[in-house]
């Protein structure tokens, strides 16, 4: 078998789908869309016109929590919806209920949970994991390795260096008393999370804060304020040549 498309997928002009793939039932594909090779796609994935997914990635799948998981999943979620000129890399994996919009980069191996919102011209970078109902605003940055935890917001023109990590449980699974707290950071427009840093639940990093490489933010930031060490405290202010521009 070369590669198997149901009978109810609609496959746009000029696609190309590479050896034993598989789309599955009520798949629609948009013109010039190019799969890879050894490629799964769910029942009801929407591919827009110009995507390109490397090869080995699942696209679409329902997630099976574990009995013991604090993920919850009542019924079938909504299909996976992926927007114009986006690229999924080799061996990415990327679950139903998710929307990913237009002109993206989802790097090789990483993976995208369930229920998130990624909006245009972002990247998620090579291994990133970005697990279930993040929000991530449009030109936001996610460099490899970073881990993106649950219940995250990240606002557009976000820059996340490689192997940040978010939190969400400062509970860390032990009582029932957690389930009330659940939540991670949410980064404002413009921010720099810095190589290595932690940024613990519910912390608001503010707009224009920059994280030093390595820090520990235990506490909300002021807007414009580089902040550094562990725990993370205010340094100095950045400098306006770094600001974002505006109209």
């Amino acid at each position: 078998m070369v590669n198997y498309v149901h009978p109810s997928a609609t496959v746009g002009e000029n696609c190309r789908i590479g050896w034993f793939s598989v789309t599955m039932e009520n798949v629609s594909l948009g013109r010039d869309v190019t799969i890879g090779n050894n490629v799964t796609i769910y029942p009801g994935t929407i591919l827009g016109n110009g995507v390109t997914v490397g090869d080995n990635s699942v696209l679409g799948k329902q997630p099976r929590p574990a009995k013991t998981s604090t993920v919850k999943i009542d019924g079938e979620l909504p299909p996976l919806v992926i927007g114009d000129n986006t690229t999924v890399g080799t061996g990415a994996v990327i679950y139903a209920g998710t929307i990913i919009g237009e002109n993206c980069l989802v790097a090789d191996l990483a993976s995208i949970r369930e229920k998130c919102t990624i909006a245009d011209c972002v990247i998620i970078g090579r291994g990133v994991a970005v697990e279930n109902q993040v929000t991530i605003g449009s030109y936001t940055k996610i460099q490899t390795g970073a881990y993106i935890t649950a219940y995250t917001i990240i606002e557009d023109y976000v820059f996340i260096a490689p192997m940040v990590t978010t939190t969400n449980d400062n509970y860390m699974g032990r009582t029932q008393e957690r389930f009330k707290y659940i939540k991670g950071p949410t980064i404002r427009r413009g921010a720099r999370v810095g190589g290595g840093s932690i940024t613990l639940p519910g912390v608001t990093v503010a707009q224009e804060s920059f994280i030093a490489a390595g820090a520990l933010v235990t506490k909300d930031t002021e807007p414009g304020m580089v902040y550094k060490g562990l725990p993370a405290k205010l340094a100095r202010v950045v400098p306006p040549t770094e600001m974002l521009k505006t109209d």
